[in-house]
């Protein structure tokens, strides 16, 4: 079985076969254990030894702690990675995707404006649900192109907040970007 596991970033191609552990194709000595009743697990790799308390949030997301520090992981076998691709793909295709409400909850602040450039990841609406304040960011690159929303409104689960169009695949300065007729 092939696993990608990647940590702060960079990236490492695990194979565990019959035979042993390979890491970028090369040999290793390892082994993983777990602490029953915790989420404590000791990797042994090349004669040396960790224990890290394993978070996982899902996704094949994990949050790795020990002695002070956090390392941010991920590990993905062949198949979810493919998949993972896939939909990163299709979505791309299309454009990004409108903002929606996660949940039911109240706008505290509307961090964009019609016409505004925004990058994947950036926040667009800050919004609290269930007594905590989360910030919804974009999926990808876009314009914004309508606001349905306000501060102090309330808003439902999976209601439009706000709609992006995809930038211009030329680097978004000429007239297509500028403008037009098209906000009905």
């Amino acid at each position: 079985m092939r696993y990608h596991v990647t940590v702060e970033g960079h990236e490492f191609q695990v194979d565990l076969r019959p035979d042993g552990v390979s890491v970028d194709g090369r040999r290793v000595e390892a082994g993983l254990d777990g602490v029953k009743g915790t989420r404590v697990r000791t990797l042994l790799l090349d004669g040396a030894s960790w224990a890290w308390d394993a978070a996982g949030s899902g996704s094949g997301q994990w949050a790795l702690h020990a002695g002070g520090r956090t390392l941010q992981t991920e590990v993905l076998d062949d198949r979810a990675r493919t998949i993972r691709a896939l939909v990163r793909k299709a979505a791309g295709a299309s454009g990004p995707r409108p903002l929606r409400a996660p949940m039911p909850g109240l706008v505290v602040k509307v961090e964009v404006a019609v016409g505004d450039e925004v990058a994947r990841g950036q926040g667009l609406v800050v919004m609290e649900a269930m007594k905590m304040e989360n910030e919804l960011k974009s999926e990808g690159a876009g314009r914004v192109t309508r606001i349905h929303v306000e501060p102090g409104a309330t808003v439902e689960k999976d209601q439009v907040l706000v709609e992006l169009e995809a930038l211009d695949p030329e680097g978004g300065e000429g007239n297509a970007g500028t403008g037009g007729g098209e906000n009905g």
